[in-house]
């Protein structure tokens, strides 16, 4: 959860209520007008949705939004480089923009990838030189990604003390597949329903801390009251 000094907030224009990512979009602008963002050594306690429908509806929102991002700031590229420097021009290039588009061409890869190996073309003694390294390219960035991720997760699993969960990330493919999925479903969206938002609810899954509270203040409620049912609890919010 972002927090924001209200005096830079409304130096920088405040939210930007046709952003359907309004802090990443917030962000940039903070940087743009010289400030800056530090990270807070904490837990969030909003969990992931726990199916793919709604999965993909908050990926497809944050692809969306990324994208306008990207789009709103790159209308004048010169000017932002000299406002963000280098590295901070670089940066917004590799997350913002480089997010949306390696998840668009992911499925892209994996087709050259298999009608490489369907043809035989991973091997340069059947085919020509040119073809062989296109395959040994996106397999290699294939590779190379989904071992990149797993590592991150396996990081953070351990950091958790959740290592007997670290079987999960052998789904990797499947996860960026899905990627894909939302990210078509959010170039569509910017096209035809730009400031739609697919909300998000929270403190649903039975792992949820929000949900334990919930129920722990049901279980109070209950004890306190003698009363023998309550109403069944609803998400903790929706984002």
């Amino acid at each position: 959860m972002p927090h924001f000094r209200t005096k830079a907030l409304r130096e920088v224009g405040g939210w930007d209520p046709y952003n359907v990512t309004e802090d990443a979009d917030l962000g940039m602008r903070l940087a743009r007008f010289g400030f800056g963002a530090a990270v807070i050594g904490s837990t969030t306690y909003e969990e992931a949705p726990a199916r793919v429908g709604p999965w993909t509806r908050q990926r497809t929102r944050w692809f969306k939004g990324w994208t306008q991002t990207w789009l709103v700031h790159m209308r004048r590229p010169l000017r932002l480089a000299r406002e963000l420097g280098f590295k901070g021009f670089l940066t917004f290039q590799l997350v913002v923009g480089g997010t949306v588009l390696s998840a668009l061409v992911h499925p892209l890869f994996i087709a050259m990838f298999s009608y490489a190996i369907a043809t035989n073309s991973l091997f340069p003694v059947r085919t020509d030189l040119a073809s062989a390294a296109l395959a040994a390219l996106c397999g290699g960035a294939l590779i190379a990604g989904y071992l990149t991720s797993a590592a991150l997760g396996l990081i953070g699993l351990k950091r958790r003390g959740l290592l007997r969960h670290g079987w999960v990330l052998l789904l990797t493919p499947v996860h960026w597949l899905l990627l894909s999925v939302a990210a078509w479903r959010a170039l569509g969206q910017l096209v035809r329903d730009p400031y739609r938002w697919e909300k998000t609810a929270h403190g649903l899954a039975r792992t949820s801390r929000l949900a334990a509270q919930k129920n722990l203040t049901r279980t109070i409620m209950l004890r306190d009251s003698g009363a023998t049912r309550l109403p069944p609890p609803r998400a903790a919010f929706s984002d």
